[in-house]
């Protein structure tokens, strides 16, 4: 029996080939994902090992506030510059270096541009002379406070080189500096991991980049020959007292790579969760692809039962092919992973400054993940043709037809159940019923909402199929087509179904996203009451900045009547960690975003007092007169009275410090400002004076309010493009599914093509059915995918609604596009199964049995 199932699959090579490649794109980007993260991961271990290379030991003050990688940016304390000579005097200690380092040092490149970091740090810190690790390549060390010395990334990406004057904006505004030094790294590398770092003067570096003179934010030390980096450690942190957090180099690059892969992880799960829905549309396609051959091998598998094979057999016989076929797709997935995992390291190496890679590895992880994943999902789409196979009489030997189509009644009912299950699922997750478990609770409606529609998609496809294929009845191939596309309801609803569940999720992103953005739109046209916003888009841990000064430049300035500035952080109020606000002028702010006293006064703060809003104050059990303790990312806690509360706003909300509390800050410059007009003032006589104010800050822009809203809403549009982009693999591998449905159709159908062809049915028009056929299917797909995507975004957008997504809105283009997208998919899928077709020998196929 083996050596008659694999003498049948290697016959039949072509529906190998179809039906593997769906399980092969599939594993390739599971494996891919995992070699990718694989090859990031120890890329950056690397780097950190080299980075902490030349310390025993370092020493840093515990944090303000501790910020995970997923949060933010970790915020280092400051320290006393006498705890260097404490640890120097430690037995044991060879040498030990202050260093004042944090990230936030933009250098302006020759063009007048900030250079930005799409993750990588772009670190200040003091000079402290080179090493086995840091190379001056060109020039000398900073000897004044108005030097700088740059690494070679910084060099090339500014475009500057030694004698050239460069500003660069810190804690504090622009400042100028005279490049005297450039330095790379051991290795010829000219960044460690691709940070951009500019290096000061110990006194320069303190002011700018810790915020006070006198102070360090790290020390490194070497131990004595001999001397236990471990039992060093212990002797430091003893030494130090509380308040210090004092590891060996070893643990710094440890802790430090851990962060990382923090962030590493989660992005290796978005890329798991893509992959996992384009196996979900691959399961689709070998189901089918096995239920036609089923059909096809009618007679075959009734002559084996008749020569005394069990059932058993015939089943094992169909499942032994789907684990050939899910062998063979696991390892060339896998191989392709490798590939594909490698190029997208070397992507984001590049786009991450160079980072220089470690060697290429395949985790345990993406073997596993391969094999497990090829055999789960053939095995599992092959047992129910396998128990139809196994139900085939003995007497289905004579017959000269392969199995009808069986009554829809149980599918339908099955369905229906399904649907309801997923239905009730997704509204418990959308509601907030399901507590923790809320993301799986939707996840799990959302997979039981496709399945159910898909079970109950045959019910439908008929009437459906036949009303799309009459806008290509008016010649005979298109009626042809028309019958052919809606003669096995099952077998139509699987593939498009395939196509559906791609263009569904799709669909219901767009709603979403688009609903979101159309709310946030009118929220902020009726709410913000400023001619021109001052603002930048954010491109790496810390917000754009700029000059306080520009606040009070700007409200002298013509036709100006208010500014409000904002200022941005992290802190912990009352125990709990949230965001806050500061803002230069109460007053215009609370007329700028119409905000509504219900308690006490909010037209100014004084310096111990702080403004909430409505939501908050009821749900801390807040009152005017109340007393929070108040930690900011800097200096030491303070104590806040509540002195004043504002109506709870979509756009605006949380703790309202004082200007003054900036200083503690870990960006002590506004990040925001809204400048209401005087009545009758022209934006475009005001908008030119606030850009010049701007020249000094070149991470800011000013815009008007039309202007400033698109910018925001713009990131919808960018996450929009992104998961149609992951989708994409899922669609494509739908589309494969109708050419694996053509493909095996036409030869089930040979002996029927040969007769159409004897009667007259030219070639060009055993084309022309073929691909209306095609064509009807994948439009079928898409517009189930439209109907399901539009009703799954309708149910998120009303459930979101309480959050601020109050408008719904149904992307009429898109749909449409996504409609004729699938009808070109029809016939680029149709072209290999309908030149095929039209090859036919007329007589062979006659003969055909």
């Amino acid at each position: 029996m083996l050596r008659a199932t694999l003498k049948s699959l290697l016959a039949r090579k072509l529906r190998l080939v179809l039906s593997g490649l769906a399980v092969v794109l599939g594993v390739m980007f599971v494996s891919g994902a995992f070699v990718l993260t694989d090859t990031l991961s120890r890329s950056f271990d690397s780097v950190f090992s080299d980075a902490y290379a030349e310390t025993d030991v370092g020493i840093s003050a515990k944090p303000k506030i501790e910020t995970s990688e997923m949060e933010g940016e970790q915020i280092g304390a400051p320290f006393p510059a006498a705890a260097l000579d404490q640890v120097r005097a430690v037995p044991g200690v060879a040498e030990a270096t202050g260093i004042a380092a944090a990230d936030g040092a933009r250098v302006i490149g020759s063009n007048g541009k900030v250079l930005t970091s799409f993750g990588p740090p772009q670190l200040g810190s003091n000079w402290t002379g080179e090493s086995d690790l840091v190379q001056l390549r060109q020039g000398q060390g900073p000897t004044a406070d108005d030097q700088v010395v740059v690494n070679q990334a910084v060099a090339e990406a500014a475009r500057i080189g030694v004698g050239d004057r460069i500003g660069v904006l810190t804690l504090q505004p622009k400042r100028e500096f005279t490049v005297v030094g450039i330095f790379g790294y051991s290795g010829g590398r000219d960044s460690l991991g691709g940070a951009q770092e500019v290096a000061f003067t110990d006194r320069a570096a303190q002011e700018l980049m810790l915020g006070e003179p006198g102070v360090f934010s790290q020390i490194s030390v070497r131990a004595a020959a001999g001397v236990d980096p471990v039992a060093l450690r212990d002797d430091v942190a003893a030494a130090l007292g509380d308040g210090y957090v004092v590891r060996t180099g070893e643990q710094l690059s440890a802790d430090a790579s851990a962060g990382l892969k923090e962030g590493l992880g989660f992005f290796n799960n978005i890329l798991l969760g893509f992959a996992g829905v384009a196996l979900f549309v691959g399961i689709f396609l070998i189901l089918n692809t096995f239920s036609i051959v089923v059909a096809q091998r009618t007679r075959e598998l009734a002559l084996l039962r008749a020569i005394g094979a069990g059932r058993r057999q015939v089943i094992g016989s169909v499942l032994v092919e789907a684990v050939v076929i899910g062998l063979v797709a696991s390892v060339l997935g896998l191989a392709a992973g490798i590939g594909v995992g490698a190029l997208l390291a070397y992507v984001f190496g590049q786009s991450a400054g160079g980072l220089q890679l470690a060697g290429l590895g395949v985790p345990a992880a993406a073997v596993i993940s391969a094999f497990a994943v090829g055999l789960l999902v053939t095995v599992v789409a092959a047992v129910l043709p396998a128990l139809r196979a196994a139900r085939i009489p003995p007497v289905a030997a004579m017959q000269d037809v392969a199995t009808p189509d069986r009554p829809l009644t149980r599918i339908s009912a099955a369905g229906a159940v399904v649907a309801a299950a997923g239905g009730t699922l997704l509204a418990l997750g959308l509601s907030g019923s399901a507590g923790d478990n809320t993301l799986w609770t939707v996840l799990g409606g959302v997979l039981l909402s496709f399945v159910g529609v898909a079970l109950l998609t045959p019910l439908i496809s008929r009437p459906v199929v036949s009303a799309l294929g009459r806008l290509f009845s008016w010649s005979v191939p298109g009626k042809l087509g028309r019958l052919n596309s809606g003669r096995n309801p099952r077998r139509t609803a699987i593939t498009a179904a395939a196509l559906m569940v791609g263009i569904a999720l799709v669909t219901g992103v767009t709603v979403i996203l688009d609903s979101a953005k159309s709310s946030l739109t009118a929220l902020a046209e009726d709410t913000i009451q400023a001619e021109l916003v001052i603002s930048g888009a954010q491109t790496g841990p810390r917000p754009p900045s700029f000059d306080p000064a520009v606040l009070r430049q700007a409200a002298e300035v013509p036709g100006v009547a208010m500014v409000a500035g904002l200022y941005g952080d992290r802190g912990v109020i009352g125990g709990e960690p949230t965001w806050v606000t500061a803002t230069s002028d109460p007053a215009a702010l609370r007329e700028i975003y119409r905000a509504t006293p219900t308690a006490g006064s909010i037209d100014s703060i004084g310096p111990d007092q702080l403004l909430v809003d409505s939501g908050t104050a009821k749900e801390r059990g807040l009152s005017v007169g109340a007393t929070l303790p108040v930690q900011l990312s800097r200096g030491d806690a303070r104590t806040y009275t509540v002195s004043g509360i504002y109506a709870e706003s979509e756009l605006f909300g949380g703790f309202v410090v004082p200007a003054a509390a900036t200083s503690d800050f870990a960006v002590p410059q506004p990040n925001q400002a809204y400048l209401k007009l005087v009545p009758g003032a022209s934006v475009q006589q005001v908008l030119p004076r606030i850009e010049a104010l701007l020249a000094d800050s070149p991470e800011v822009s000013v815009a008007d309010r039309a202007a400033f809203i698109d910018q925001q809403t713009g990131q919808f549009d960018q996450l929009l493009t992104m998961i149609q982009v992951l989708l994409a693999l899922a669609i494509l591998i739908a589309v494969l599914g109708i050419v694996n449905t053509l493909a095996l159709s036409v030869l089930e159908r040979t002996r029927e093509l040969g007769l159409l062809r004897a009667i007259g049915l030219r070639r060009s028009q055993t084309m022309r059915m073929i691909t209306v056929e095609a064509v009807v299917i994948s439009v079928f797909g898409a517009l189930l995918g439209v109907v399901v995507g539009t009703g799954l975004g309708a149910a998120v957008v009303r459930a979101l609604r309480e959050d601020g997504i109050t408008e719904l809105v149904l992307p009429w283009t898109q749909m449409g596009l996504f409609l004729v997208l699938a009808a070109v998919i029809g016939v680029i899928a149709a072209v290999v199964p309908a030149i095929r077709a039209a090859r036919l020998n007329v007589l062979g196929a006659i003969a055909h049995e």
